[in-house]
């Protein structure tokens, strides 16, 4: 019988926690949630879960992960570490080919923030069971509002009946009112084998490509070279949209990922972290906060204002626009690349 290794993805950047989450220190590895960083919180809550990590991930980012899990006390040996990023179908399918065919994923983003631990349990040993059955499972989270944010999962029990991407308000307040839709998490398990199999079905450029890379590969790092012949594509559009293994595992712990100054925002207050935001002062002020060095007081009729805080740039914006946050980082980018 094959092990549960946690297969941790970290190649993102953050953009929409832009200006606190620069190239070389995303949000993962910021260590300001009571002095831990979201990935340190994703190794620790699976340890008791699994048999093993992998690290998928870039040379800047396997230094910081490395420092990180000695913080711990854990040392992560299994890696993949891209030359180049190509999205999150060539990434796993490099880690299914490096581990043993009866071996189970359980691909972990490294950027989320879990509560209930006793529901979390719950749910990755319901989809370790449709693992070892021979399933792709999914993890769906049971909305809380109707969020724009996140991709959907509309199911029929373990059954998923299809993939949505990110609904605008009309169409999320509808799926939120059907009863049958789930945010997609980006959580998924299954056999190594099994995940190879349909790769190698559904997308079998990918498949190819990622199996000369890994050949080419030495102690998990991959070539340049190699890496840039691998078309790019999500899990999602490469395998999950098309599969007919897929099932969903309904969960009902806490869930966030953390994506905008929003989802910060609603994590501060629902895990009483009070020292990630205050709120600006003044007379009138309505739902307005600062993550800053200094107070910051605002005039009368001030509302929904977000202040953040870096060392060599603040950026300020409506609450209500927290996930344009991205498109302000590039043009930051393009007047200096240092921002980045």
């Amino acid at each position: 019988m094959g092990k549960v290794i946690n297969v941790v993805l970290s190649g993102g950047v953050g953009s929409r926690l832009w200006p606190i989450s620069r190239k070389k220190s995303p949000k993962q590895f910021l260590q300001i949630f009571e002095e831990k960083s979201l990935f340190q919180y994703t190794v620790l809550r699976n340890k008791a879960l699994v048999d093993d990590y992998m690290l998928v991930t870039n040379e800047t980012q396997l230094k910081i992960a490395n420092e990180q899990s000695k913080e711990l006390g854990l040392t992560i040996t299994k890696k993949i570490v891209e030359s180049v990023g190509r999205n999150t179908a060539p990434a796993i399918t490099l880690a299914a080919l490096s581990l043993e065919p009866e071996d189970i994923m359980f691909i972990t983003p490294s950027d989320h923030m879990i509560g209930d631990e006793q529901e979390y349990k719950l749910a990755v040993n319901n989809a370790i069971r449709l693992a070892k059955e021979g399933s792709i499972a999914t993890f769906g989270i049971q909305p809380l509002k109707p969020e724009t944010g996140y991709g959907y999962i509309e199911y029929d029990g373990e059954d998923v009946k299809s993939f949505r991407e990110k609904p605008n308000q009309d169409l999320a307040i509808k799926y939120i009112r059907s009863g049958n839709f789930c945010w997609n998490s980006g959580m998924f398990c299954f056999k190594a084998s099994v995940f190879l199999e349909e790769i190698k079905k559904y997308q079998p450029a990918i498949y190819e490509a990622s199996v000369m890379a890994y050949e080419q590969s030495k102690e998990g790092y991959v070539k340049k070279e190699y890496m840039e012949k691998i078309p790019e594509d999500s899990i999602d559009f490469a395998v999950l949209e098309k599969s007919k293994i897929i099932k969903m595992v309904k969960s009902h712990f806490i869930w966030s990922d953390l994506g905008s100054f929003d989802s910060l925002i609603s994590y501060a207050k629902d895990f009483h972290n009070d020292e990630l935001f205050e709120m600006v002062k003044g007379e009138n002020i309505v739902n307005s906060y600062a993550m800053c060095s200094k107070p910051v007081y605002a005039t009368r009729g001030i509302d929904h204002i977000v202040l953040i805080e870096a060392e060599d740039c603040i950026l300020l914006i409506t609450k209500d626009k927290s996930e344009e946050v991205k498109q302000i980082r590039e043009y930051a980018g393009c007047a200096n690349e240092n921002l980045l």
